[in-house]
């Protein structure tokens, strides 16, 4: 096993994690309101794009992340998780910036496929609304050696955070053909 990276202190991680995840969801739906008009000379769609490009790289790593733990291969599990962190943070910031700048799309499927493309987008959003503080305690269990907690926690975050990877890539290829050019 590695190293703790950090010092545990449950009450301070506790208070962190929740005040963190709180304030990302309220600023996800608060920014989610406004649509800023603003004319950059491109097609603002290219943030979902490199969102579907992000989601996808993190499932892969995600995948990746569980080999090499399985393998024992506990530096390059750490490496590759805090490097889909890193990518998730960077989603998040991506994503806040397609809706502000290109605000919502209506999807313009029919029968069968529309109530799919629901059934998948409600499932992402509510999962994705929750998965932040099980990625961050998840995370904080490994970086303070509690391997235990660490491993009993992932057996509920991994799958939640690759169904979310996954679907919101099926999501950006479900909508993507009802994007309005913004140039």
């Amino acid at each position: 096993m590695l190293t703790p990276t950090l010092q545990k202190n449950d009450k301070l991680a506790n208070i962190l994690i929740f005040a963190f995840s709180a304030v990302v969801f309220i600023v996800v739906v608060v920014l989610s309101k406004y649509q800023l008009k603003l004319d950059l000379g491109f097609n603002v769609h290219i943030f979902a794009l490199f969102n579907a490009i992000i989601n996808s790289t993190v499932a892969i790593l995600l995948v990746g992340g569980l080999y090499a733990a399985k393998n024992k291969k506990y530096v390059l599990h750490k490496k590759i998780m805090m490097f889909a962190i890193v990518l998730s943070i960077l989603f998040l910031v991506s994503y806040i910036a397609h809706h502000l700048l290109a605000g919502d799309t209506k999807y313009g499927g029919e029968g069968t496929l529309r109530y799919v493309y629901y059934v998948i987008l409600a499932s992402h959003i509510i999962l994705a609304a929750v998965i932040l503080p099980f990625i961050l305690f998840t995370a904080y269990r490994a970086l303070t050696g509690e391997y235990d907690k660490h491993k009993k926690l992932s057996k509920i975050t991994w799958p939640l955070w690759l169904y979310i990877s996954i679907t919101g890539v099926l999501v950006y290829f479900m909508i993507s053909p009802y994007y309005i050019p913004h140039i």
